[in-house]
């Protein structure tokens, strides 16, 4: 049977295509996607060619490029040594693509509940970045934190910092739909990082400082930003992925003095098979936040603010690039393809 995908085939250029549906071998699911997220810093640096993307050791973004890597939908087919699903389960897929059907190892495709929609499960990989990232501050209850940048990342972090028991909870961007989606998120406190004060704002609200930070921006002006912030002895975790190379800190003044810890959060510093305090697997950290949604703790549902046609692909990347503001969360439906 014909396949269809999304593919970045040279800059700036997302085009939706044919290609061949790869049957499983023993170890491993065909899936039919029924809804893929857009995860738009990632896929924003892979369609513009942002040379942080390129394979290492090579200087130039090498096309086609394929993304998506966080979706959900129905087992088609199973390979001979998958035991443990069966063809119509409904699954969560992560390090997947946006295509029509996806053929992955098993370990890579999660049984989902049948309460747990399609909609909320894409968005279940993209929910493990924050998680693993506020699992590694050792977040206690009753701890202030503060959320730099609300993007995707940002959005969700505040929803689990609520659900882990941070108090009060700080949220911070330049963009004031995205500071007043915060405050529906659960912030108790938003902030423009540009206003008058911006630091001793949230000293005060926080009674001294912020003793955990989650810094999505990646950039250097967040992070500097965000040390003026802390109190003493605070933990930063860096989850935005840091594609600025320009990061001036003063770090005997905003770091060493004041004790604070800077943690690396990206996705993959995490164990791949047994989960510790602090340090989870992919696997263990999705089916987390599938258990968060289907006991009402966290909902996902209403960060989603557009939903399209693969077809649609160029018009929405097109956005994609251009939109200072784009939505939250956009996600493709695969079921009338």
């Amino acid at each position: 049977m014909n396949n269809k995908q999304i593919v970045f085939t040279k800059i700036n250029t997302a085009e939706f295509l044919d290609s061949e549906k790869r049957e499983p071998s023993e170890n491993e699911v065909c899936v039919e996607t029924i809804i893929s997220t857009v995860s738009c810093g990632t896929e924003k640096a892979n369609i513009t060619g942002d040379p942080n993307v390129a394979a290492q050791g090579i200087s130039q973004v090498i096309f086609p490029r394929y993304s998506g890597y966080s979706s959900s939908g129905k087992v088609v087919a199973v390979g001979k040594n998958v035991s443990d699903l069966s063809v119509g389960d409904r699954v969560a897929m992560y390090w997947s693509v946006h295509s029509k059907y996806n053929t992955l190892n098993r370990d890579r495709v999660i049984k989902i509940d049948d309460d747990i929609s399609f909609e909320e499960a894409s968005l279940g990989f993209i929910s493990a970045f924050p998680l693993a990232a506020i699992r590694k501050t050792r977040l206690e209850i009753g701890e202030s934190a503060i959320v730099m940048g609300l993007g995707i990342l940002g959005q969700i972090a505040v929803k689990l910092l609520r659900c882990a028991g941070a108090a009060p909870i700080i949220a911070v961007d330049p963009v004031e739909s995205r500071r007043e989606e915060a405050k529906k998120s659960g912030a108790d406190f938003v902030f423009s990082p540009f206003e008058e004060n911006f630091s001793e704002k949230v000293k005060s609200v926080t009674d001294g400082g912020a003793n955990v930070a989650i810094e999505v921006t990646g950039v250097g002006a967040g992070l500097d930003g965000v040390l003026d912030c802390m109190a003493k002895f605070g933990r930063v975790a860096l989850l935005g992925c840091t594609r600025d190379k320009n990061f001036t800190i003063d770090y005997y003044k905003k770091v060493h003095s004041p004790g604070i810890s800077l943690i690396g959060a990206h996705t993959m510093a995490r164990p791949e098979f047994e989960s510790h305090p602090g340090y989870f697997t992919h696997r263990d950290d999705i089916k987390s936040v599938m258990k968060l949604c289907k006991s009402k703790r966290i909902s996902l549902k209403d960060l989603i603010k557009e939903t399209h046609s693969p077809k649609d692909c160029p018009t929405v990347y097109k956005r994609l690039i251009e939109d200072k503001d784009f939505p939250i969360v956009v996600q493709f439906d695969w079921r009338n393809v």
